[in-house]
């Protein structure tokens, strides 16, 4: 049985429902049709926009960001740049809040809520850097200052997903929080971070046990979502997915370098981790957490081997990732059906 338009507009003449209460099932019916149950069965939810209105408004807000941004360093270029900057972002800070309100809370978008959210993550860090003077003027950046704004942004981002529920919240938070990690065990280990070294710094010592601990717990949070909605059918399950492609590279960051500076063994018991990875993907009933670990493996390879027998790791991992898409659902029901029922429960239904 459905609910027709004129069901509702009955019940609120009868007193059952208030016009709001209605208001509110008819937005829940929608987005069950048209977002995340739209999917069919046995796929994994995903979207990043629900019409090209999303994708107008997405436009429209970040020509008012490039002109927003563009008269404050014109008014830092003639007065005091960090007065400007602080007032600026603070006042942006504001407008993101204003903005979603209406665009998240209100209309219930998901390409402005993402725009809206890594907005508020990058003027959060900027004003905090410019608080705790971790940035200059000439865009220097102290890494060992830069981990009290990180942490913070990262509260900052974690109160922006309790007020408006936007799952890439957790992505940005996940980041903050990997990004202050990664500064922290650098200056107590005296290393110097670039962008070669966040590839390479984790097969030994500190940052390969506090990247792993990282990833294995925001793969715990990210369970703990999608327990929570085994079915997808909520916004907890749509914040696991965003939790999972973060921690997937934290997780093979440490394993896949560390065998990767072995010799011929090792690597064969990389392609065995990764198989791993995968069995792991499948069950849970997770492409993004594989897509991302595969991803950042081949980036771990390419930096680590400097080019050599990068094509044939591209070309086997590419073989793996179309074979396990095409046979995904029949693997997922072999390996789904032994497991107890209890946990089966917890778990996407296989098809």
């Amino acid at each position: 049985m459905t609910l027709e338009p004129a069901d509702l507009r009955a019940a609120v003449g009868a007193g059952i429902v208030t016009e709001a209460q209605a208001a509110r099932l008819a937005a829940l019916a929608a987005d069950r049709r048209n977002g995340r149950d739209g999917a069919r069965p046995g796929e994994e939810p995903f979207e990043l926009f629900r019409g090209f209105n999303e994708i107008f408004i997405v436009v429209g807000l970040g020509i008012l960001a490039s002109g927003w941004f563009g008269v404050l360093a014109l008014a830092a270029g003639l007065g005091d740049w960090s007065a400007v900057w602080t007032l600026g972002l603070s006042a942006t800070l504001l407008l993101i809040a204003l903005l979603a309100e209406y665009f998240i809370r209100r209309r219930r978008m998901v390409a402005p809520a993402i725009l809206l959210t890594v907005g508020w993550t990058i003027v959060t860090f900027g004003l905090l850097s410019l608080l705790f003077r971790s940035v200059t003027l000439l865009g220097g950046v102290d890494p060992e200052g830069s981990i009290l704004p990180l942490l913070l942004t990262a509260l900052a981002v974690g109160a922006f997903w309790l007020r408006y529920r936007v799952p890439f919240a957790m992505a940005a938070m996940a980041a903050a929080a990997f990004g202050a990690l990664i500064l922290t065990l650098a200056a107590a280990t005296g290393e110097d971070v670039t962008t070669e070294s966040l590839l390479l710094l984790s097969g030994e010592g500190p940052f390969a046990l506090g990247t792993l601990a990282f990833g294995l717990v925001l793969f715990g949070f990210a369970m703990r979502f999608d327990m929570a909605d085994p079915h997808r059918v909520s916004l907890r399950s749509a914040s696991g997915f965003w939790l999972h492609v973060v921690a997937a590279p934290a997780i093979v960051n440490t394993v896949a370098l560390s065998l990767l500076e072995g010799g011929t063994g090792a690597r064969a018991l990389l392609a065995v981790f990764l198989a791993a990875i995968a069995l792991v993907a499948v069950v849970i009933d997770r492409r993004s957490f594989l897509i991302s670990a595969a991803g950042y493996t081949v980036a771990l390879v390419a930096v680590a081997t400097e080019g050599d027998a990068f094509a044939p790791v591209i070309l086997a991992i590419g073989a793996a990732l179309v074979a396990l898409g095409a046979g995904w659902q029949a693997a997922r029901a072999r390996l789904v059906a032994p497991l107890p029922g209890r946990l089966r429960d917890r778990l996407p239904p296989a098809a």
